[in-house]
């Protein structure tokens, strides 16, 4: 992980956006240093895709700033972008040209030209796993594959900067940990990272850094660990049973002292405790007590009951509410 002291490469700083009457983005700061990979949370609308999109110099931003590598995106929008990778969402692959023409499509987009461009793709093809693959059509790659020439397209210019919207979604297992290893690689040779995405395990297993915004604006920043600490003395009480759950028993469940925060999962119960250290709080042991005698007494038999420290689902979910997003 990189010193306190290292200068950000990217530094955003108050950025605001507005579609008509509805506020996008209200005010969002970001800072990444070399070496460090962010993760940016938040539900669907919260504003991501539009702050990397402002970041990436896509979408006009109606306030704020973006400095990147030292160079203020405002003053020369073309050579703060060429600092920057972008890997959107939606995949942007021509899917009958070869995977190594599509790499040289993109190269040549960002200003690389002749054997310069030529190797860029090849290194790019071998560190995505996909060398073998070069005079192939993405037409004819999996999901998986496709994600990491996405990602290649992105890196073809070797920028300082990657921005990645959601990169595995639709992927398999083994090209998810492709992806990781991938990323990993990046941070350790001095790339600075964005990462957005829906799997709390996902920024859990990358991120050095975490910010988390709803609404448009930042609600919580910082570590996991410190991130966790929001959630003092709180556990999980995780909760399999032999019937579903339906809303009667999840009501019943949150009506209950010590359950801060009560969801069905298809195998039972997730339960998030109150803070285990307020004089009131009966504690892990009790409240367990409690929530097995409201279940034996409506007949519904325990298949199995573990604990453990709140996750960051949890965490975010405290911040940012249960109610859906669409």
């Amino acid at each position: 992980m990189p010193s306190t002291t290292t200068a950000p490469l990217l530094d955003a700083r108050h950025l605001a956006k507005r579609y008509g009457t509805r506020q996008a983005v209200a005010d969002v700061s970001l800072q990444v240093a070399p070496g460090t990979l962010l993760g940016l949370l938040g539900p669907n609308g919260a504003g991501k895709s539009t702050t990397l999109s402002m970041i990436a110099g896509l979408t006009p931003a109606d306030g704020g700033s973006v400095t990147i590598a030292g160079q203020r995106q405002a003053d020369d929008p073309a050579a703060a972008r060429r600092h920057i990778g972008l890997v959107t969402q939606d995949l942007a692959l021509h899917d009958m040209l070869s995977a190594r023409r599509n790499l040289l499509l993109f190269g040549a987009l960002h200003g690389l030209r002749g054997a310069a461009l030529a190797q860029r793709a090849d290194v790019v093809l071998a560190q995505v796993g996909l060398a073998d693959r070069a005079g192939d059509a993405p037409a004819t790659f999996s999901g998986g594959m496709k994600r990491r020439l996405h990602i290649a397209c992105a890196l073809v210019h070797d920028p300082a900067l990657l921005l990645l919207d959601e990169p595995t979604a639709g992927v398999d297992p083994q090209s998810r940990l492709a992806i990781f290893g991938m990323l990993e690689a990046l941070r350790a040779a001095g790339k600075a990272l964005v990462y957005t995405t829906h799997h709390m395990e996902e920024v859990e297993r990358l991120a050095d850094q975490l910010v988390i915004i709803d609404h448009g604006r930042v609600v919580a920043e910082g570590t996991l660990a410190a991130l966790r600490q929001r959630l003092p003395g709180r556990q999980r009480l995780d909760i399999a049973l032999a019937a579903t759950a339906d809303e009667a028993l999840l009501a019943a469940v949150r009506s209950l002292p010590g359950v801060h925060q009560a969801d069905a999962r298809p195998e039972g119960l997730a339960l998030v405790l109150a803070d285990s250290t307020a004089p009131d709080a009966p504690g892990l042991a009790g409240c367990a007590a409690v929530v097995l005698a409201l279940l034996s007494a409506r007949g519904i038999t325990v298949q199995h009951l573990a604990s453990q420290r709140a996750t960051l689902e949890d965490v975010f979910i405290d911040l940012t509410g249960r109610q859906l997003r669409d």
